[in-house]
């Protein structure tokens, strides 16, 4: 049974985080594992509260994971301060980790910034270059490369700045932009300063209900890794789970609801 760790932080509704994540991997019929940066006080309207990790209670998680059962792949989402993600980077590096998936939650639905900058910078430097493949939404794309994205053409243009400054692949997801779902995904080619570009595409599925997409997409795509499964497939088989899973139109909570992430099983 191929094994997937998550690291991020814990929804206490269920919805996101490390619930969002094990009820992905377990969906993809793999072995779950976790170690958890935070906890939160949170529901379907808002969060109320979040109580970070001690750093090396964090690596202790990671220690113990990583010498009894060896993950195949790894999935890194909420990581809320400099500490923390000094330590993920120190023991994914010491342990050799391999498909790691990167969802930089760095930015609220609401439109605010979740890390600080002294955060964001270590983030940048310590982290993401170590990623496999990272997956910002429009706005936090914007964040890592410095501008704005208003159209498709921006984020071509984003997707090769951020793929260039952290030489690894980036799947920007276009979700605020109008239209269809339409996500990029970018890598470097085999010539110096090219980039091999893939668009994937599907109608817009219509459900206000989608508290835990980013994650969910994510870890899909970190158990097709983990599969053995190329870059460009993983990201395509992910993106076919999280819509089924959106058209399933599960309707919990009185605000942004959860999705259905065992649709597949009967």
């Amino acid at each position: 049974m191929k094994k997937v760790l998550t690291i991020a932080g814990s929804d206490s509704s269920g919805g996101a985080g490390i619930q969002a994540d094990i009820k992905t991997i377990t969906a993809h019929k793999m072995y779950a594992m976790s170690a958890i940066t935070a906890l939160t006080a949170q529901n379907t309207i808002g969060v109320y509260g979040v109580v970070d990790t001690p750093p090396d209670f964090v690596a202790a998680q990671l220690d113990c994971i990583f010498t009894d059962i060896a993950p195949d792949a790894v999935k890194i989402g909420m990581v809320s301060n400099p500490e923390i993600i000094q330590t993920i980077a120190e023991k994914l590096r010491e342990y050799q980790a391999k498909n790691i998936v990167i969802d930089p939650v760095m930015i609220s639905t609401s439109g605010s910034r979740l890390l600080s900058d002294d955060a964001l910078e270590t983030l940048h430097t310590a982290l993401l270059p170590l990623g496999t493949v990272i997956t910002p939404n429009i706005p936090e794309a914007e964040v890592l490369c410095g501008r704005e994205i208003k159209t498709k053409k921006d984020m071509l243009q984003a997707a090769e700045a951020i793929t260039a400054s952290l030489d690894t692949a980036v799947l920007i997801k276009g979700g605020h932009l109008s239209g269809d779902a339409a996500d990029l995904l970018c890598q470097t080619g085999n010539a110096p300063a090219a980039f091999l570009k893939e668009w994937f595409e599907s109608p817009r599925v219509e459900n206000s209900n989608t508290h835990g997409t980013g994650c969910t997409l994510s870890s899909a795509i970190a158990c097709n890794l983990a599969a053995g499964r190329r870059l460009e497939e993983s990201v395509r088989r992910a993106k076919k789970y999280l819509t089924g899973a959106l058209k399933e139109q599960l309707d919990l909570g009185k605000g942004a609801g959860p999705l259905d992430h065992m649709y597949r099983i009967p």
